[in-house]
């Protein structure tokens, strides 16, 4: 009998499609089904108010997993500039306030910077890999250039066409997406994410319960079915069956030498 390989659903916690398309095609390779939000009814909103980059990643990964049941991965990235103290940084994709374009954004940023004469800037990216009991691991990569004085290229999004990459001579929007992918904070990212990725569909199968054929629903699976209304905003019902909202964590820090290799690790702070 032939073997049929068997794929982890992982949900892209993201509406972005710029984001979602460079994900899916750099995971590519690899035994996952790559889903994303459109796929699913609706989701309750995440308010990133997170203060990190890091911080915001891991909310939207954790709501989705635990609204869903499906491990998910978010990313929370942007741009910091160094003669603005690092903004727009963590407020990037708000930047200038809800309803601009990518390209009034970056005409803002522009117009800030006029006269400027350090256009030092960094992309950085965090990507957070969540599973519905709340553990998570963390990947941070960033990518060093410069801002133009003027928008350049056609391909990328966001603040790509503003951002000047050194190493090759040109934005981020006049470069393929194939040399972006190799070179940018978020390729950075997923490609530590994809040099241990055997080890994290691992410890994947290894924080998800085993569902062999069809079975009868668990108590804790009946509450994952209820409306997400019920059990995400309801006090009650999360204390009584549904598993918890986000809350207070702690840290345990790894290092490569220990297994698993990845460098960080978030669980629920123990009640």
């Amino acid at each position: 009998m032939e073997n049929v390989a068997q794929t982890t659903p992982i949900v892209v916690a993201t509406r972005n499609r710029g984001k979602i398309t460079e994900i899916q095609a750099l995971l590519k390779p690899f035994p996952v089904d790559i889903k994303d939000l459109s796929q699913f009814g609706p989701i309750p909103p995440v308010v990133e108010d997170g203060a990190t980059f890091e911080a915001n990643a891991y909310k939207k990964a954790s709501q989705v997993a635990r609204v869903l049941g499906l491990p998910a991965l978010a990313d929370d990235s942007g741009l910091c500039v160094e003669a603005l103290d690092g903004r727009p940084g963590v407020h990037s994709a708000r930047y200038g306030g809800q309803g601009l374009s990518d390209r009034q954004r970056a005409k803002l940023l522009l117009d800030e910077m006029a006269g400027l004469t350090n256009r030092k800037a960094q992309f950085v990216c965090v990507l957070s890999l969540a599973v519905p009991a709340g553990p998570a691991l963390t990947y941070e990569a960033h990518c060093d250039g410069q801002v133009t004085e003027m928008p350049a290229g056609d391909n990328g999004f966001g603040y790509d066409p503003i951002f000047f990459y050194p190493a090759l001579g040109k934005t981020f929007a006049q470069i393929s997406r194939a040399e972006k992918a190799r070179v940018s904070h978020r390729g950075k990212a997923l490609a530590e994410l994809m040099s241990e990725f055997d080890k994290v569909l691992m410890w994947i199968d290894m924080q998800m319960p085993a569902l062999d054929g069809p079975h009868e629903p668990t108590k804790g699976e009946r509450a994952c079915l209820k409306p997400a209304k019920a059990w995400t905003y309801s006090p009650r019902s999360v204390r009584s069956k549904a598993p918890r909202l986000p809350r207070p964590c702690w840290w345990t820090r790894w290092t490569k030498s220990n297994w698993p290799s990845w460098r960080r690790f978030k669980t629920p702070m123990p009640s």
